[in-house]
């Protein structure tokens, strides 16, 4: 049973540190304070599970939720590209409002308020993975992917490049650096891989539903990345461990369901204050963030 617990738990870390490090590569190396991302993680879930309940393989329903989750990337990107801080918050935060709408009331597909229950477990190549054990497997190999892709574009020259666009876009520009372009893409990748995180999260949980994928379900994947420090991978790597182990003990206190969640919320809350009071950059940041 406890193996069975921290197996769940393992779990829940690939896949929020798979959502995490993509806010990270828009967020921290681009600075695009985007808080529309749980919108593509949404998107990503729905495309895979729409696409599992209709019998297409598991490989192509991942691969086609990342992609379709990247082109919604950069349909945000073209009204966003010239907007930044506040304005670039409201307008990705209400791009989050809208595709939730849409997963609400566009029954005919999403099943509105009622979700998708009956999601079908991966099967790749004839292997199972019904198991708990074997899925961890599975995202362990998507963390990885994803780890390596998003960790060679941070330490490439399109990744000094977004973060000279990020300090001072004005000098990018000036040294001939497109950063409209830049930071289109960097929205595109995070958005795709959002969407990967998306289908292992539908995947594994088997019933997805709009509740899932509300503003409030970002607040602990910003908490990652800010606590980890914007700008590091390593540090969201660490915070996603601490954010997602944090409020476990609470469970084995007794508390009714209607009272822990408001405590989780008091939980996160007061540790942003302590991190951003004694460590404003996170654990490994390496910029401010405004």
């Amino acid at each position: 049973m406890i193996d069975a617990y921290f197996i769940h738990l393992l779990i829940l870390i690939g896949i929020y540190l798979i959502l995490a490090i993509s806010l990270q590569l828009s967020l921290g190396y681009s600075g695009l304070l985007n808080l529309g991302h749980i919108a593509f993680f949404g998107i990503g879930a729905y495309v895979s599970a729409i696409l599992s309940l209709s019998g297409v393989p598991f490989l192509i329903s991942i691969l086609v939720a990342g992609i379709i989750s990247g082109f919604f990337g950069w349909l945000l990107s073209l009204p966003t590209s010239r907007l930044k801080g506040d304005y670039l918050a409201l307008t990705t935060l209400g791009f989050s409002f809208v595709v939730y709408a849409i997963f609400l009331n566009w029954v005919e597909i999403t099943k509105g308020p009622f979700g998708l229950p009956g999601i079908p477990r991966p099967n790749i190549f004839g292997i199972d993975f019904s198991s708990n054990t074997f899925f961890l497997i599975l995202v362990v190999i998507f963390v990885l992917i994803s780890y390596f892709f998003i960790h060679r574009i941070c330490n490439s020259q399109f990744g000094k490049a977004l973060e000279a666009t990020r300090d001072d876009e004005l000098a990018a520009k000036s040294l001939g650096k497109h950063t409209l372009k830049l930071k289109s893409i960097s929205l595109v990748v995070s958005a795709f891989f959002a969407g990967i995180a998306g289908c292992l999260f539908a995947s594994y949980i088997t019933f997805i539903d709009p509740s899932s994928f509300t503003f409030i379900n970002l607040i602990p994947i910003l908490l990652i990345v800010i606590i980890g420090g914007l700008a590091s991978l390593r540090g969201t790597i660490l915070a996603t461990i601490i954010i997602v182990l944090l409020p476990e003990p609470l469970r084995f206190i007794g508390l009714p369901s209607s009272i822990l969640g408001p405590i989780r919320q008091i939980v996160f809350a007061l540790m942003l204050i302590l991190i951003m009071y004694f460590k404003p950059r996170g654990f490994f940041g390496k910029v401010d963030l405004e």
